[in-house]
C-alpha cells in the first residue's frame, strides 16, 4: 500500500450552513470535517451530515490549497453526501473496494483530509439503529478511534476505499471500555451513483419520517425527543413515550421500529401505534412527512 500517494487523494472539507437551517441547532453552523476523491473531475464524497443544508463548501488539499464545491446529493438512507470542486483539484481518484469483502480482524488504515490516519482492524460487520431515524444492516467497527472520524476514509490492505467515517462510540470487551470508529460500507454507494453522475441528484423515493429521536433500552423503544412541529410532535408523541406496537405488529427493538415505519408507504402516509405513557395505553396516528421537505436546498444542482 502506497500510503503516500492514498492521502493525496483525500481532502478536509468545511462547511457553512445558515442559522435558520433545520439541522443548525443539533449539527451547528460550521462543520469540519474529511471527504474523499473518487471521480478525477473532482467529485468528492463525504459523510452527509457535514454538508446537509451547506451553503458554502470549502475543500482543502494536502498541500494546503482550498477550492470551492457545492452539494451534489444527500443520500439519507446510506448518509453519504457528495459534493463537486467548482475548480480543478488535480488529485488522483481512489479506488473503491468491495465492502463485503471486509472481514472482522482485517488489517485498515483510517485516514481523514488532514494527513493523520491511524492503523487499526475491523472489531465488528452488524447492523446499527441510529436515534435520528437511521439504519444500516452491516455497519463496520474499527479500532482504534481516529480522533476526525467524520468523513475519513477506510481504506483496505489494498489500498481501496471501504468505508466512510461517521460515528465515535464505545465497546465494552472483557470488562474493558474501548473506543471505536463506525464506517459507512462504501457498497452503499454503488447503487446511487450513476444516479448522480447522470442525473445531478438520487432517483428514488424517500422513506417516511416522524422526527422522532429515540433509543432501545432493554428491547423496547422509548421517545427521547422530538422535532419541533415535526410529524410526531403534531400528533402528540412525547419524549418518555415507549412504541410498542406499529400497526398490528409489535415493536422488537429500534431496528424493527424503522423497518416497521419504512414498510408503512411513501412520505404522507398515516403511521398509527400503540404508545405506553405514565402506564397507560394509548394509540396515535402519526402522519409522516418527507425529511427533505424540511430542509434548505442546495443552491447548484
Amino acid at each position: 500500500m502506497d500510503l503516500e500517494k492514498i492521502l493525496r487523494s483525500l481532502v478536509a472539507v468545511r462547511a457553512s450552513i445558515p442559522e435558520k437551517a433545520f439541522t443548525a441547532g443539533t449539527l451547528g453552523t460550521r462543520r469540519e470535517g474529511s471527504g474523499v476523491v473518487i471521480r478525477e473531475n473532482g467529485l468528492v464524497l463525504t459523510i452527509g451530515y457535514l454538508i446537509t443544508e451547506a451553503t458554502e463548501v470549502w475543500l482543502t488539499r494536502h498541500d494546503g490549497r482550498i477550492v470551492p464545491a457545492y452539494v451534489t446529493a444527500y443520500d439519507q438512507e446510506s448518509g453519504f453526501g457528495l459534493v463537486q470542486a467548482l475548480a480543478p483539484l488535480d488529485l488522483p481518484a481512489l479506488p473503491i473496494g468491495n465492502s463485503d469483502e471486509a472481514s472482522v480482524e482485517d488489517a485498515i488504515v483510517f485516514a481523514d483530509g488532514e494527513g493523520q490516519y491511524v492503523r487499526g482492524h475491523i472489531v465488528a460487520k452488524q447492523e446499527f439503529a441510529g436515534y435520528w431515524e437511521y439504519l444500516l444492516d452491516e455497519a463496520i467497527f474499527i479500532t482504534p478511534a481516529h480522533p476526525s472520524w467524520g468523513g475519513a476514509s477506510l481504506i483496505d490492505s489494498e489500498g481501496r476505499l471501504v468505508g466512510l467515517g461517521s460515528l465515535r462510540l464505545q465497546m465494552s470487551k472483557g470488562g474493558e471500555i474501548a473506543d471505536i470508529n463506525m464506517a459507512v460500507p462504501i457498497n452503499l454507494l454503488k447503487p446511487i451513483l450513476d444516479d448522480v453522475l447522470s442525473q445531478g441528484m438520487i432517483n428514488k423515493p424517500p422513506r417516511p419520517w416522524l422526527g422522532a429521536y429515540s433509543a432501545e433500552t432493554n428491547g423496547e423503544v422509548v421517545v427521547m425527543s422530538v422535532t419541533e412541529d415535526g410529524p410526531a410532535a403534531k400528533a402528540g408523541l412525547r419524549s418518555g413515550d415507549v412504541i410498542s406496537e406499529i400497526r398490528d405488529g409489535e415493536v422488537d427493538g429500534l431496528a424493527d421500529f424503522y423497518r416497521k415505519v419504512w414498510d408503512s408507504g411513501s412520505p404522507g402516509a398515516e403511521i398509527p401505534m400503540r404508545i405506553l405513557r405514565d402506564g397507560r395505553e394509548a394509540w396515535l396516528r402519526v402522519k409522516s412527512a418527507d425529511r427533505n421537505d424540511f430542509l434548505i436546498k442546495p443552491s447548484l444542482q
